[in-house]
């Protein structure tokens, strides 16, 4: 009887890391799941306050577990926090940059400032903060102090730096009154921003942001500029 030939058993091969299906999509959605969180906490805050919103609202407009949101957030307080310094302050950053390296005169500074404000407020979630906060400050003093020192005392501190460089380049009069001008200049951004979240759905007109923007910018910089200085 002929032989049985012995059949080679093939080499094990190296096992690779298996790779479930959507990884990649799981890790970016884990990487973008802090933004997630912070649009869906504005939404929130914005349809039920701050003070009737929950976490659990928050997680579940996300599609993640409260103990998800735990692992970024220690509470709603913070939570908050992080939403403004997403919408606000980061953008008062932003312009802070622009202006420390601007070449342009200080009126057309002070334009482009404004219109990127009204534009921030209008379009995106940052308009309904100051709604929010005008609305909580009284329940909540931590809060209102945070918002004070991150985003009016900040951009104020910027406003107030145009000026003085309006002042000292001959653009601006020298009588202005810095202090109580630079209210002048935010107000009409931030009533627009509260129009927007109270009145606007009740209101027969609609208010136009540009427009605004433009009919503000030419009252103000014809006030604001030093007689007989260039245009």
């Amino acid at each position: 009887m002929a032989a049985t030939r012995a059949r080679a058993t093939p080499k094990p091969t190296p096992k690779s890391k298996a790779r479930l299906p959507g990884a990649a999509r799981w890790r970016r959605r884990k990487d973008a799941r802090p933004g997630e969180i912070l649009d869906a906490a504005v939404a929130c805050f914005a349809e039920r306050g701050f003070a009737a919103t929950r976490l659990d609202d928050v997680a579940a407009r996300a599609g993640i577990t409260k103990g998800t949101l735990y692992l970024y957030f220690s509470g709603k307080e913070e939570l908050f926090k992080a939403v403004v310094r997403h919408w606000i302050t980061a953008n008062i950053a932003r312009a802070e940059t622009a202006v420390a390296g601007a070449t342009a005169t200080t009126p057309e500074l002070l334009a482009q400032l404004v219109a990127n404000w009204l534009e921030i407020f209008t379009t995106t979630p940052a308009g309904v903060l100051p709604k929010l906060i005008i609305a909580e400050a009284g329940n909540f003093p931590e809060l209102a102090r945070f918002y004070y020192d991150e985003v009016v005392t900040r951009g104020t501190r910027l406003i107030g730096g145009l000026l003085r460089r309006g002042i000292e380049r001959g653009e601006f009069d020298v009588a202005l009154d810095l202090d109580h001008a630079v209210f002048c200049i935010i107000s009409p951004v931030l009533m627009n921003a509260l129009w927007r979240h109270s009145l606007a759905p009740y209101a027969p007109r609609v208010i136009d942001g540009e427009r605004l923007a433009r009919t503000h910018l030419a009252l103000l910089l014809d006030g604001l500029r030093r007689k007989g200085a260039s245009r």
